[in-house]
């Protein structure tokens, strides 16, 4: 075998292995339920935290979701002594003020919306009330959106005025306040049952802001 004959036919072994392999993970996905999966395509799925990999399966980057290192040394006795948590809703302007006072201030975190009858229960036992946004430092409790009541319950719990979180920080995905169970699936030869007539309810309280 002539030597240009023997290069054609080793490139094109080359290339037949090369359209044969599978494409490699390019992203981890970790969905609200613990459930992790591999995949080459971009996922959009609510809740969902994806973590960009390279080819030897190493993180490239940080997971969406989630910091992009640990807490400062200083800032970190703070957050364990003094937790964070935002509750709000959607359509609500005064969430979003809130939002971003703890975003400039450099506070890290958590967000429950409240959008369920189980989440307003829930909402009630932890603040007393169904205001949002609600805010919660440790034990206190805030509710309704007064930038001078939680700068100064900020203040009194020791987190800085400015903030001191990595480069690249992203704060958790906003989760609901009561985890949603999963729909009972049903196989297609069975049939649902067909639903009681039920009166109307009184409207309810529901939720203020």
């Amino acid at each position: 075998m002539n030597p240009s004959r023997s290069t054609a036919v080793l490139l094109l072994l080359l290339f037949c292995q090369l359209a044969a392999a599978p494409a490699w993970a390019q992203y981890k996905v970790v969905t609200p339920d613990g459930k992790v999966t591999y995949t080459d395509r971009p996922v959009t799925e609510p809740g969902a935290q994806v973590q960009p990999l390279r080819r030897d399966a190493s993180p490239a980057g940080p997971a969406s979701g989630q910091a992009a290192g640990p807490l400062p040394a200083d800032l970190r006795p703070v957050a364990a002594r003094f937790p964070v948590t935002l509750y709000t809703s959607t359509d609500c302007a005064p969430c979003e003020s809130g939002r971003k006072l703890l975003q400039l201030r450099g506070v890290p975190y958590s967000e429950r919306s409240v959008s369920s009858d189980d989440d307003i229960a829930a909402l009630q036992r932890l603040t007393s009330g169904r205001s949002v946004p609600a805010l919660t430092v440790g034990a206190q409790a805030l509710r309704g959106f007064l930038e001078a009541d939680w700068q100064g319950t900020l203040d009194l719990a020791g987190y800085p005025r400015e903030s001191r979180l990595p480069k690249g920080y992203l704060p958790p995905a906003v989760a609901p306040l009561v985890a949603r169970a999963p729909a009972a699936a049903t196989t297609p030869t069975e049939a649902a049952p067909a639903a009681a007539p039920q009166a109307t309810p009184a409207a309810s309280a529901g939720i203020r802001f």
